[in-house]
């Protein structure tokens, strides 16, 4: 019976001891959110594009801009009427800049927009 007793004993502790704080458990999932998230901003990418052929804000831009946040791949976009211009926030790892001018040439059938120039941005716009 004392044996059953320290059978008993050493198995409680082995079992206790195997366990996983749970301030163990959140720290590393912490750590894993944290991995996945830098590993997404590394991916993300920022550039201004030059569109000639809009004539009006509502018609033109905010289509465009709507057009370019259906795409996937594209977490930001704002199309400037006033100034020509858009700024583009998209994942390297779904699509590249060129695509994006692409899609943007399409619009409408392709007739009425072009993309003049391309800068890439320093700063990811989110």
């Amino acid at each position: 019976m004392k044996n059953l007793f320290y059978i008993l004993i050493v198995c409680f502790t082995i079992i206790a001891c195997n366990k996983t704080p749970k301030e163990k458990v959140e720290n590393n999932k912490t750590n894993i959110e944290e991995t996945k998230n830098a590993e997404v901003a590394a991916n993300l990418h920022s550039f201004q594009v030059n569109i000639d052929g809009m004539t009006c804000e509502i018609g033109c831009a905010k289509l465009i801009q709507s057009k370019l946040y259906k795409i996937d791949g594209v977490s930001y976009a704002k199309v400037d009427f006033e100034h020509t211009n858009g700024i583009i926030t998209y994942d390297s790892n779904k699509l590249n800049e060129k695509e994006i001018v692409q899609k943007i040439e399409a619009i409408a059938g392709g007739d009425l927009y072009s993309v003049s120039k391309t800068i890439e941005l320093d700063t990811i716009i989110n």
